[in-house]
């Protein structure tokens, strides 16, 4: 099985440490590649990024050949639907799969994600995904998603904080962390605050492999129906 995971930035050390991540939870056998965009944005912190971003996502689903599954590794599910149209394999945003993951082992959880201008986007999709009465609250933690690149920067703390505003005053029992770049930090901050601490590339990576197994594909009817011929560039 290889599953495509695209980072919708141009960060390469943010690539990696999304490919390190996937391919902790991957089964064997399962290979994951790992790419980021060739054009765009540094980083997507919001509306106008993602939309900066899109050309250069699709464009690495579109060249990519022979894989089983797309994951992409932006908490805001960026281009989703679009790349639903370009494959018929299962393509699954890392915001969509954690947010249902979290939805089945707690009663309410919080996000976490970086600054506050993001905070729109992923309580939209909440809404668009039917679990906004399952979320407590979207936090920001006001940590830019490059700092999260910095071994130096203070970011885990200042996350790990606002996790705990998160426990404390929304009753939050999971906490899903709202930004790819917080990939390598849901194991010692679930230790941390003894509550689930959900990051979506592993969660992504995990249904991604399911729904290969079990057959599943994008439905090519509707609205994920291709594009014309003579508008797939």
């Amino acid at each position: 099985m290889r599953i495509l995971v695209v980072n919708p930035n141009t960060t390469a050390s943010m690539t990696e440490k999304i490919g390190a991540a996937a391919r902790r939870v991957a089964s064997a056998g399962t290979e994951i590649i790992a790419v980021n965009s060739a054009n765009g944005p540094a980083s997507i912190e919001g509306f106008y990024d993602e939309a900066m971003s899109l050309a250069g996502m699709l464009e690495v689903i579109r060249t990519t050949p022979d894989f089983d599954a797309v994951v992409i590794a932006c908490f805001d599910d960026t281009g989703l639907d679009a790349a639903r149209c370009l494959t018929d394999k299962p393509v699954l945003g890392i915001g969509e799969a954690a947010y249902h993951m979290a939805s089945m082992i707690s009663n309410k959880f919080s996000v976490v994600t970086t600054l506050a201008r993001s905070v729109p986007a992923l309580e939209h999709n909440l809404h668009r995904y039917g679990l906004i009465a399952r979320c407590a609250r979207v936090r920001s933690s006001e940590v830019a998603v490059l700092e999260l690149e910095h071994p130096g920067s203070d970011a885990c703390n200042r996350i790990s904080a606002e996790i705990g505003r998160a426990v404390t005053e929304d009753r939050a029992e999971a906490i899903v962390l709202g930004c790819a770049g917080m990939a390598d930090l849901a194991e010692s901050l679930a230790k941390e605050h003894g509550l689930p601490v959900l990051d979506g590339v592993t969660c992504a990576v995990g249904l991604a492999e399911a729904m290969v197994k079990l057959g599943l594909l994008t439905s090519r009817t509707g609205g994920y129906s291709p594009p014309p011929a003579h508008k797939a560039m």
